[in-house]
């Protein structure tokens, strides 16, 4: 039973937290993250490479590989709880109410089944349809996500598409059952830049008719800018900042915001090279004491070196930081 209304989001993280248990200790590579998104709007996730985007994404649609697992908080899908699902439960969900498009299309594909016979099989699958009902769906499908001549590329293989148009059959894939919530990891990544345009530019279409919620995960700010509503920047596992994407581009808070921010090329115009964050980010086992973040950040004081970073709404309303940038000021 669906328990939601206009104003119940459609996701709702509360202090989801993700545990690998290893023979030297557990890893946390989810730390206690919330946030709410609500129908039309799409909210992209952003930080370096092991900073936990996917595996917060792996963690709403069931996809988390053993033995990690969520061991704290909630999930909460248009109102419902979904974290304790069982895997048959969450069978259901995935592709009925939650899609996903990954960034390699044809991890999501399979190469022995035409496009046509996968859409109709997933349509099939979730909604009460007939074959005959399923196929027209399928058409539909491939004409909104922008593929020429859809009805008759149905009977078209994986291979027989470049990698834009594939990725294109995917989004069509994760929509054909009319899910009210879309995680898209990394959709855009394997894509030369003007394709990369046209698929972030179909996500941002396709989540405003269909006033569907997104989770959009990506690396790229530059993807972020021009696709999301809000940003969640992500670090060791946990939340940042987040805000609006005018607010979080224009004006960071959180030096490590402040930092991505200065490394895009449009921040590094007519410098021989782009600015950079120095050093790495901590492995999940090597955490250092107080905020993870104070070795590599240029504001640090002895506070941030002694304890945890505060909470997002704790120290300041926005970034989880102790000395957040003023809006008038810049890091050091």
């Amino acid at each position: 039973m669906h328990l939601s209304d206009a104003s119940t989001p459609v996701l709702s993280l509360r202090d989801l937290t993700v545990d690998i248990p290893t023979r030297h200790g557990t890893l946390r590579p989810v730390d206690r993250v919330s946030w709410d998104i609500h129908a039309g709007e799409i909210l992209g996730v952003v930080g370096e490479s092991g900073a936990g985007k996917s595996m917060t994404g792996n963690a709403v649609i069931g996809l988390l590989d053993p033995p990690a697992h969520i061991s704290g908080g909630e999930v909460l899908l248009e109102g419902e709880r979904i974290d304790h699902y069982t895997l048959p439960q969450m069978r259901r969900v995935r592709g009925k109410r939650i899609g996903m498009v990954f960034q390699d299309p044809l991890t999501s594909l399979n190469p022995l089944l035409t496009v046509g016979e996968q859409l109709e099989e997933t349509i099939l699958r979730h909604l009460p349809v007939s074959r005959d009902e399923a196929a027209a769906r399928a058409i539909r499908g491939l004409d909104e996500v922008g593929i020429p001549s859809a009805k008759n590329r149905m009977g078209a293989y994986p291979h027989e598409f470049s990698g834009g148009m594939r990725q294109r059959v995917v989004i069509a894939l994760a929509l054909c059952a009319e899910p009210t919530f879309l995680i898209a990891d990394e959709p855009t990544t394997a894509l030369d830049v003007s394709v990369q345009a046209q698929i972030t530019a179909l996500l941002k279409r396709l989540c405003r008719e269909r006033g569907m919620a997104a989770m959009l995960v990506t690396h790229d700010m530059g993807v972020i800018a021009e696709t999301a509503d809000r940003v969640a920047v992500m670090y060791a596992g946990r939340l940042a900042e987040i805000g609006p994407v005018s607010e979080i581009v224009g004006r960071p808070r959180h030096p490590y915001t402040d930092g991505l921010m200065a490394s895009t090329p449009a921040a590094s115009a007519g410098q021989a090279r782009l600015r950079q964050i120095p050093g790495n980010m901590p492995r999940l086992g090597k955490l250092p004491q107080g905020c993870a973040f104070n070795p590599r950040c240029p504001r640090a004081e002895a506070k941030c070196r002694q304890d945890p970073a505060p909470r997002v709404g704790d120290a300041d309303a926005r970034a989880a930081c102790w000395f957040p940038i003023a809006d008038t000021g810049a890091a050091a």
